[in-house]
């Protein structure tokens, strides 16, 4: 176990202790509650994006600009790159559309599965229909693009599937699904290769601590679909073989290091308590025993925050900021920023319409050493944030329009 809050720990313990002295009669007003979570005002939300282009300076000393590409999709969730450029973006609708030249679409790309889609209202924050799309790594040789989605089951049952079609004429073929999550455990369905060629899936739901579970895991599988023999728990009772990693939330992002070659995952606390974790085979990273977030209603959910044995987070954020999709910046055109962490955040505090990106600056043993919220006042949920060939930054808005952003220097 890595230790690393210190003095952190220290002063959540103390606010905890102090938190238990106030009188709850001193509370400002009585906030209504919907499903046991607070209804949030609406005061910033459904902010409507301008036609842009919008430029800022940045705390790097780097002016930068963002271009809105399109503004044309619904609840936009993944996004990738074909070779040439062109985008592959998903819909929470269960559709995926193409993007080609800056130009969207509308024909949803053909031989993509039925997937199961229960709209967007109720539970902020639901992840269902299609989620993420990535591209084989050997994808010049094999044309191999992988999906995630919630696929209906029998007994009017869901559960989170992996397909893998071949790419070819703008669309989908041969379309199979490789994984599917039969004890019904949902999304959100990240997807990332690391450098063997291994495929890693995130999940929600279920028991993050039952082995017998794929709820609350990271899954690694080989390119087909088979349990790689070298996975942490191949072959010992009461383990999915499937199971990378355990005790996550809601995980959505997950990016391999660039440099390390190492699995990064982000995933969402409650209220408060969002980390980055670096991947380790098998390890148990706490959720639900230790959290560094509160329950809905305002409690701690934890009056501990670190347990031996149990892996810490390299980056925390309390309050939360909603993570959401998270990419390593390798390219030339953004050059201070090269090797930083990009994450989407979907809002902050609990507050609709305080979404954001973030940037992260790590040192050389990949210690945080700053932050820096961008794009704060466009209010939109930020859904994914990708690299693209051209060696700018590619933002998806969780919107109903949602657009794809381009953030490119100003000058």
């Amino acid at each position: 176990m890595r230790i690393g809050f210190g003095s952190k720990c220290l002063l959540a313990a103390t606010a905890f202790a102090a938190m238990g002295a106030l009188d709850v009669a001193s509370a400002q007003q009585n906030v209504p509650f919907k499903g046991g979570i607070p209804v949030a005002p609406e005061g910033l939300a459904n902010m409507p994006l301008g036609k842009g282009p919008f430029e800022y300076p940045t705390g790097e000393g780097m002016d930068i600009r963002v271009v809105v590409v399109t503004n044309q999709l619904e609840y936009p969730f993944g996004l990738a790159f074909l070779p040439d450029g062109t985008m592959l973006v998903t819909e929470r609708r269960a559709q995926l559309h193409i993007i080609r030249n800056g130009k969207l679409d509308p024909k949803p790309v053909a031989g993509t599965p039925e997937a199961h889609f229960a709209g967007t209202s109720g539970l902020p924050g639901a992840v269902h229909g299609y989620m993420d799309v990535v591209l084989h790594p050997q994808f010049a040789r094999n044309n191999y693009v992988y999906l995630s989605y919630t696929k209906p089951l029998p007994d009017q049952r869901t559960g989170l599937a992996v397909a893998r079609a071949v790419w070819k004429n703008d669309a989908f073929t041969q379309t199979k699904d490789i994984f599917v999550a039969d004890d019904g455990t949902g999304g959100p369905g990240r997807l990332a290769f690391d450098r063997d060629g291994k495929l890693y899936i995130t999940t929600s739901g279920g028991d993050a601590q039952d082995t017998g579970s794929y709820g609350g895991k990271v899954l690694r599988l080989n390119d087909d679909g088979s349990v790689p023999s070298d996975n942490p728990f191949v072959g010992k009772a009461g383990y999915k073989p499937e199971i990378f990693t355990l005790g996550h939330r809601s995980s959505l992002g997950l990016a391999m290091h660039p440099g390390t070659g190492e699995m990064w995952q982000n995933e969402n606390g409650p209220n408060g308590g969002d980390e980055v974790n670096i991947l380790k085979p098998g390890a148990n990273y706490g959720w639900p025993i230790v959290s560094l977030g509160r329950d809905y209603p305002g409690p701690w959910h934890s009056r501990k925050f670190q347990q031996e044995g149990l892996e810490d987070p390299v980056v925390y954020w309390t309050p939360a900021i909603a993570l959401s999709g998270m990419a390593f910046y390798t390219g030339d055109k953004l050059a201070k920023w090269k090797g930083d962490l990009f994450v989407g955040g979907l809002r902050t505090g609990e507050i609709p319409g305080t979404g954001h990106l973030e940037r992260v600056l790590f040192n050389e043993n990949m210690q945080e050493l700053r932050r820096e919220a961008l794009l704060v006042d466009l209010h939109q949920r930020i859904r994914d944030v990708r690299q693209g060939p051209d060696g700018l930054l590619y933002v998806l808005t969780d919107e109903n329009p949602g657009a794809v952003l381009r953030i490119e220097p100003a000058n």
